[in-house]
């Protein structure tokens, strides 16, 4: 009888037997370790001549195709550019090209369609795009869980904010959470919420903070708290006399909006959704910040609303031109969101627990009625 082959080599370690199992999964081969079996996955390679076989091939594989020579592929699939991807992975471009060509040789196939500009993924490419990533983020997940074994929270760590949640949240915690946790490099990015969710699908984030629910599959959301909208009528308006407004006071065509690609202009357009939109106007204005918006209705050219937080800050004189909603109040849902891969839990619990802490003392509001902070077109 043929000996297995495992019993001859001697290196079907802890490690290695992870990452095979991990492969098998995602190649959809894996179907000897189970939770009711109670042998474990060496005994039955050994006693299984076929495994073994297959063993060897992956192991072989693994040891040709390394998790770099993966990321270049990533790179090149994301950018469409040998070039740019090289540039972004600190490499040479006949370096990364060489790599790739190397990846093709092995697997006997095309990954990228060469012909095409920009750089296009074949078909087969697309799956192995797919796959891929998963391999690159198990990769990454067992460093992940030694940093949790050992109880350790530090290391780099890429936080978006969307610009409506900058200015007002961030002081409030980040000096909190530094000193907390001073081996953790915090990289914060200023980003509209199409770009964070980009980001985070690619990598490129490990987590941000965004007007929630996104509905989207790949992101999980953590709510840290719910904001009001608040308005801000000048004292010329006629709404200025009501110490508390409804939904239904709104008039769209006198609002004046955040320009397109914030969120929060978008969950203003949703609470007005039964507005109407004058097409005859003297002027249309949209800007990047409330500060403008205050202005612009200080001259009597309309009304904006708010995030409360961001009323916080204002001139005593100002925040007289506040006017609140009647309950339940329209507000937005603010959540951190992080990929369902969960890497780098440890710290997002980390910054879940340190916001939690700061801001339960300036947002005290229940009964509210959360606006979607996506666009309805």
């Amino acid at each position: 009888m043929q000996k297995p082959f495992c019993t001859q080599i001697d290196f079907l370690t802890y490690f290695q037997e992870a990452v095979i199992i991990i492969l098998l999964r995602k190649l959809g081969w894996f179907y000897s370790v189970k939770k009711k079996s109670q042998q474990n996955f060496t005994t039955k390679f050994q006693n299984n001549y076929q495994l073994n076989l297959l063993f060897l091939y992956l192991y072989h594989k693994i040891l040709s195709m390394t998790i770099t020579q993966l990321k270049y592929v990533l790179a090149v699939a994301e950018y469409k550019n040998f070039t740019l991807a090289a540039e972004k992975c600190f490499v040479t471009q006949p370096t990364l090209s060489m790599q790739i060509q190397k990846i093709e040789d092995e697997l006997s196939i095309q990954i990228f369609d060469r012909t095409k500009k920009p750089i296009q993924l074949t078909d087969i490419g697309q799956k192995i795009v797919t796959q891929a990533k998963n391999i690159v983020n198990e990769a990454d997940r067992i460093q992940d869980i030694v940093e949790q074994q050992k109880g350790f929270v530090g290391g780099e760590f890429r936080l978006g904010i969307i610009p409506t949640i900058m200015p007002t949240l961030l002081p409030m915690f980040l000096n909190n959470f530094i000193k907390k946790y001073p081996k953790i490099k915090l990289i914060i990015e200023e980003l509209n919420t199409a770009e964070i969710i980009t980001k985070l699908n690619n990598g490129h984030l490990d987590a941000a903070i965004a007007a929630t629910p996104l509905m989207e599959e790949k992101i999980k959301e953590i709510v840290l708290y719910f904001e009001p909208f608040v308005a801000y009528i000048p004292e010329n308006h006629h709404h200025f006399e009501k110490e508390e407004i409804e939904v239904s006071d709104l008039n769209l065509d006198e609002i004046l909006l955040l320009q397109d690609g914030h969120c929060f202009r978008d969950g203003v357009l949703n609470l007005c959704k039964n507005g109407s939109k004058n097409e005859v106007n003297h002027f249309q204005i949209e800007s990047g910040s409330f500060e403008t918006l205050i202005k612009l209705a200080d001259e009597g050219l309309g009304t904006t609303l708010l995030p409360y937080l961001h009323t916080l800050d204002l001139k005593e004189a100002d925040k007289l031109k506040l006017r609140h909603f009647k309950e339940p109040k329209p507000a937005r849902e603010v959540s951190l969101i992080y990929p369902k891969s969960e890497l780098k839990i440890q710290i997002i619990d980390a910054l879940r627990s340190t916001i939690a802490g700061v801001i339960k003392g300036a947002i005290v509001f229940q009964n509210v009625q959360i606006i979607s902070p996506v666009s309805k077109k």
